[in-house]
């Protein structure tokens, strides 16, 4: 299969990263908690590995340096063809980037930066490497949401970025758009007004397909993580769970219906 073939849309979320103090001691908890198996990842940033499904590549985590204080958070990045015209644009519409755009090896070309309100996420001009080869299946990575105040002017901020159609949601109290390209829905964002947490401020959030995710949460307490939100019906036939890791990184755990 050649690049082409397999390019991700622009917008598209493409894949989920993760920077630690203690990396062993994180691949321990997600490897048991997800079923991960890890390989080196390029080392442009420090150690850094890619965790697999089956041989599949779904996720990476990385190792911070000792003196470096950044929150412990999932990021994730969106598919672009240029990194450094798509950073050009966000700084244009007002959001911020902080590293990069640089390159990540022959895997690709990436950058970090954050939207108007505040929320980290990446950016993947893909090279040899893409972004998750598995998406949906227990253990790999299958939505992702922007947690934000309020959703109409950062949703117009990666309208402008990504050329994502915005669709509200049908309730006039409930703040969420979901984004789309070319029709398909590829991520959502959900106004959460004063329930914002205080000390996190807005921030993307992976959710993780479990096939129970009863049995994933108590198995997140048992590894040394914490449950932040109790499993609990969701949206469309969903079973949610909100946990954090040992070092504090927050996902939600969701069992999509069938």
């Amino acid at each position: 299969m050649t690049q082409s073939e397999t390019r991700r849309t622009p917008g598209t979320p493409c894949w989920v990263s993760l920077m630690v103090h203690g990396l062993p001691t994180t691949q321990e908890f997600y490897g048991a908690l997800f079923g991960w198996e890890f390989r080196p990842g390029p080392q442009q940033l420090g150690p850094y590995v890619r965790a697999l499904l089956d041989g599949q590549e779904v996720a990476g985590i990385g190792q911070l340096p000792p003196d470096r204080q950044l929150p412990i958070a999932w990021t994730t990045y969106l598919a672009t063809d240029d990194a450094d015209a798509t950073a050009e644009t966000i700084r244009h519409c007002g959001g911020t980037v902080g590293v990069g755009p640089l390159d990540a090896g022959e895997a690709g070309r990436m950058a970090i930066a954050s939207d108007p309100a505040g929320a980290v996420f990446g950016i993947w001009q893909g090279g040899e490497h893409i972004g998750a080869a598995v998406a949906g299946t227990p253990g790999s990575p299958v939505w992702n949401e922007l947690i934000t105040r309020e959703t109409s002017s950062v949703g117009k901020f990666y309208q402008a970025v990504f050329g994502y159609d915005c669709d509200p949601a049908a309730s006039a109290d409930l703040d969420h758009v979901t984004l789309r390209l070319n029709g398909e829905p590829v991520a959502s964002l959900h106004g959460a007004g004063n329930a914002l947490p205080r000390g996190k401020g807005a921030h993307w959030m992976t959710h993780f397909e479990v096939a129970d995710v009863d049995g994933s949460t108590a198995r997140v307490t048992d590894l040394g993580g914490r449950v932040l939100q109790q499993p609990h019906e969701g949206s469309s036939g969903r079973r949610l769970a909100t946990a954090a890791d040992p070092e504090g990184a927050v996902f939600t755990l969701v069992r999509s219906p069938s």
